[in-house]
């Protein structure tokens, strides 16, 4: 793990090398608690060609709400839960890799505060753990924003992939309940 000026520990992913995990260092006072989420000189570095955030999205959602399993072939995104609890998932599916269809899953809450940087071609989803959740994606790519009827989609519980969910029966997108592009 490398820790930078700021107060990020940066590491690689267990099983997806090219998936980065970001934890910012945390102050914790009677008030609350303080802490960085991006700083454009340490977190665009990890991104290739001098390429930079340009788009932010949120998404709310409650208790069993399953996203994904979405991608696109040029969109980096950066992604924290700013409220609430989310099981994140990550799928690699770059049919050329090693670690083609293989994913992990990541604990991201607001409480933990860990981001996570996800490549092009790998299949970003989420499950909602808590009541409610706050998602925040911070998007990098050139030209204009690829939107869900160009992205690829995988239905959620593919066999293929086989990912241990929280849940057999998630609130889902009639999108996310029916394509496997």
């Amino acid at each position: 793990m490398e820790e930078n000026s700021i107060g990020f520990d940066i590491s690689n992913s267990k099983i997806l090398d090219e998936v980065k995990i970001i934890k910012p260092s945390i102050s914790n006072d009677l008030r609350g608690n303080i802490w960085t989420s991006f700083v454009k000189s340490e977190i665009e570095k990890m991104l290739p060609n001098k390429m930079e955030f340009v788009h932010d999205k949120f998404s709310k959602s409650k208790r069993n709400v399953l996203r994904g399993i979405h991608g696109d072939a040029r969109t980096w995104k950066l992604v924290t839960a700013v409220y609430g609890e989310i099981y994140q998932v990550v799928v690699d599916l770059r049919k050329e890799s090693r670690t083609y269809k293989k994913w992990e899953g990541f604990e991201i809450s607001s409480k933990n505060k860990i981001m996570v940087l996800i490549p092009p071609f790998f299949g970003n989803a989420y499950y909602v753990k808590s009541n409610l959740a706050i998602y925040h994606y911070k998007l990098a790519y050139s030209g204009k924003y690829i939107d869900s009827d160009k992205q690829f989609t995988h239905i959620w519980n593919d066999k293929s992939i086989d990912i241990d969910w929280p849940s057999s029966n998630p609130i889902l997108s009639c999108r996310d309940k029916t394509i496997l592009k």
